[in-house]
């Protein structure tokens, strides 16, 4: 039975939870907070990661801490989404997620100065820089002189892009469901919410170009 060990693991926390509070009966929802208190406090080495192999050795007491758990996930799960989103835009002229999310940024915009773009697709100057020369190629965007800085280049989407987005649009939809995977309703909005909140503290770094190099990631760590 794969799951004894866990069923072992969940009897013992009982036992440990009765132990503490012989005097009255016991609530699933208190088991629940003890449960949630006693992992926080716990090396997290129930989410085991089956890429380790069983060797316990300082590197992986390290990666089994909860930040660097989470932030090794993050990089799985960027992973699998850009590999099915890849697989989806096969055929078509965009050549990576970039490229989407760069068309997908522009249909709600007139139009947007390069460096703008770059900043709101999260790019760096050099990558960025090449997905618009793509798609300018391909004919999904136009440049053209910014009117307010003539030194600057204004992209806006073609209606060949618009068109081709409209279609990728609804393979995309297969894709946000693959990438939820197996996730519930609620837990689905959970995970939107904590995304969505990620997602402002880092922006607002990003945007403010606060963080440079390795001492601006040490010094806003120690400050969180």
């Amino acid at each position: 039975m794969k799951s004894y060990k866990l069923i072992r693991q969940l009897l013992n926390l009982v036992e440990d939870f009765e132990s503490e509070n012989t005097d009255r009966e016991l609530s699933l929802s208190e088991f629940s907070g003890f449960l949630i208190n006693h992992l926080s406090q716990a090396n997290s080495e129930s989410a085991v990661d089956v890429r380790f192999g069983n060797n316990y050795d300082h590197s992986k007491r390290s990666a089994y801490q909860i930040d660097n758990t989470i932030g090794r996930l993050f990089i799985y799960m960027s992973r699998y989404a850009k590999s099915y989103i890849k697989k989806t835009l096969d055929g078509t002229p965009l050549q990576s997620p970039e490229d989407f999310t760069c068309l997908a940024i522009l249909l709600s915009h007139d139009s947007l100065s390069k460096s703008e773009l770059i900043s709101r697709n999260i790019q760096e100057k050099t990558s960025g820089t090449e997905v618009i020369r793509r798609l300018i190629q391909a004919g999904l965007v136009s440049q053209l002189d910014d009117i307010h800085d003539k030194r600057s280049k204004s992209i806006s989407i073609t209606e060949q892009g618009k068109q081709l987005l409209y279609r990728v649009f609804e393979d995309m939809n297969d894709v946000g469901k693959m990438v939820t995977g197996n996730l519930s309703l609620t837990e689905k909005l959970n995970l939107q919410y904590l995304l969505q909140k990620l997602d402002t503290f880092h922006y607002k770094l990003h945007e403010n170009k606060v963080i440079q190099g390795k001492d601006d990631i040490r010094k806003h760590s120690k400050m969180l």
